[in-house]
């Protein structure tokens, strides 16, 4: 059976981390053929929203990925915004899928995979959701035009052809229902999660030797964990550094990866210390070494895909609570930050470097139902009912 993963909703960026790099890879392994159709939207340098050229070439996983280039009757600014494509239908009529699965559904081009299953009706339809009231929606134009009116649209095009829309949080199932009205008994809840292969490479990885060398870490060190795009969407994690600093503890150590925007370089510098490390960028599958490090994983800030990632890898985690995403909660794997300030994220990482008893609980249920439940495994059969 032939698996299209189609990203034309948004961008599609090669070795990274997303569920729109995991789903293909984990659906190879399950034995179908697939492949990826993705619009030219990529990130330049780890950091900004770029694009590349309309080209077609095999990627890490051995999977042909194929990017189309927008139609030009339009302003490049509002084919963006609008996503129609040149040469959409003809790539589907020349690659006869069995399974579509569409990664988001804003973009007006969904029109020519309607027309597409309507001719082939045998073809099903999976659709999975990434916007929210967090991410999407946040100013006038956007809720009351792009997603009211032009996203809505879209969704109800394909509705009566798909035969389920995930939610990939809480938050987006209820979006998808709210904002889309998409009927209820078509929509469900995906987790994102991590990858097992990955997770047991992780525990055999030599790279704590050359980073405990290289930083001058001991074993008895209590290695608290943060990372990812740091800009000002996630300044919490200043906050943290200072919440780090302020705690005055040498057994402490917090270690951060990722890029971090240049308006906060330098705030961001000055806070490093031999507690505060940064180590830089780490491809998308290194961030697995990096997670088994840590004692403690901490995100003060928006959710990424690395909170499941970091649950699903069976670690202790501090959250910011975010309503309608707590399903990263398994009833005590993790701990929430209501207030955010230094003080809190101070309270809460004294309560667990001293009450070791609290810890080791914390880690068990972690290990325990973290893996079991956050496996792109068992996520990638669930996602096309396999």
């Amino acid at each position: 059976m032939k698996i299209i993963h189609c990203c034309l909703a948004a961008f599609y960026i090669d070795g990274y981390g997303y569920q729109e790099n995991i789903l293909p890879r984990e659906h190879k392994k399950l034995g179908f053929e697939v492949n990826i159709l993705a619009s030219t939207e990529i990130f330049i340098n780890n950091n900004s929203l770029g694009y590349t050229t309309p080209k077609e070439y095999i990627n890490e996983d051995n999977i042909q990925v194929t990017r189309l280039g927008y139609k030009k009757f339009l302003p490049h600014f509002i084919m963006k915004k609008l996503r129609i494509y040149s040469g959409t239908y003809d790539y589907f009529k020349e690659h006869t899928p069995d399974i579509i699965f569409l990664h988001d559904i804003q973009f007006l081009d969904i029109l020519q995979i309607k027309r597409y299953v309507k001719n082939n009706p045998k073809v099903q339809i999976f659709v999975d959701c990434h916007t929210d009231f967090k991410n999407s929606a946040k100013n006038w134009v956007s809720k009351n035009i792009m997603h009211r009116i032009i996203y809505r649209f879209c969704a109800k095009q394909i509705e009566p052809y798909t035969t389920k829309f995930w939610g990939v949080l809480p938050a987006r199932v209820d979006f998808l229902i709210e904002m889309y009205h998409i009927n209820p008994s078509k929509v469900d809840l995906l987790v994102m999660g991590a990858e097992e292969k990955l997770i047991k490479e992780a525990k055999n990885s030599k790279l704590k030797d050359s980073i405990y060398l290289k930083y001058n870490l001991l074993d008895s060190n209590f290695l608290i964990i943060t990372g990812g795009k740091i800009d000002y969407n996630k300044l919490e994690v200043l906050t943290l550094m200072n919440a780090v600093k302020l705690l005055n503890n040498k057994n402490i150590k917090l270690i951060i990866f990722g890029s971090v925007a240049k308006n906060l370089l330098e705030t961001f510098k000055s806070l490093l210390s031999e507690s505060i490390i940064y180590i830089g960028w780490v491809d998308s599958k290194d961030i697995y070494k990096i997670f088994e490090l840590g004692d403690l994983i901490v995100f003060p800030g928006l959710h990424s895909v690395l909170w499941e990632q970091a649950v699903g890898q069976g670690k202790p985690c501090i959250f910011k609570h975010i309503k309608g995403f707590e399903h990263i909660d398994l009833c005590g794997n993790c701990q929430f930050l209501y207030t955010n300030t230094k003080e809190e994220i101070m309270e809460k990482i004294n309560l667990l470097t001293e009450d070791k008893d609290k810890y080791k609980e914390m880690k068990k249920i972690a290990e325990k139902f973290g893996k079991k439940t956050f496996s792109y495994t068992t996520i990638a059969k669930k996602s096309i009912k396999f």
